[in-house]
């Protein structure tokens, strides 16, 4: 693959992140600004260049940078003697995004707990649905720390 071809892939790929973060909830531009982060070569990028590289408004990029912040993805750096915010993919512990999924995992699991606790009949269609939602939570849940090991003992 030329480079000319690598980098139409790499925009292509941003789009796709984009639609995923879309159909997440994120929005569109959201994504599209974490591909960039992500996926292109340069590893960090001021609030105009993101701007210009993905053609979109001012206030749509300080949206989607914010977001992306509260959800700890990205970070800026400054440099001495620039004003500048430079913008990249915060990197963090590999097991960060897994603890994350445990985490909302557990939510998830305790509110299916609660909704089936206040369920007058627990043999309705939705009880039972649930039910099982939370088996499979739970069985998933008890493995997680166990996979961990698994992995960093290969």
């Amino acid at each position: 693959m030329n480079t000319e071809e690598r980098i139409k892939a790499q925009w292509e790929l941003v789009e796709t992140i984009g639609r995923v973060y879309e159909k997440q909830g994120f929005g569109t531009i959201t994504g599209r600004i974490a591909g960039l982060l992500t996926v292109m070569d340069k590893e960090q990028f001021t609030f105009d260049e993101i701007v210009e590289e993905l053609n979109i408004s001012k206030s749509s990029a300080s949206h989607g940078l914010r977001l992306l912040e509260t959800q700890n993805q990205i970070e800026y750096i400054t440099q001495p003697g620039d004003r500048k915010r430079y913008f990249r993919v915060r990197t963090q512990d590999k097991f960060a995004i897994i603890d994350n999924h445990h985490m909302i995992l557990n939510n998830s699991r305790n509110i299916f707990q609660s909704i089936l606790e206040l369920k007058a009949d627990k043999n309705t269609k939705v009880s039972v649905y649930i039910s099982d939602v939370l088996s499979l939570l739970c069985f998933f849940l008890e493995k997680f720390e166990d996979l961990k090991t698994m992995y960093l003992n290969k």
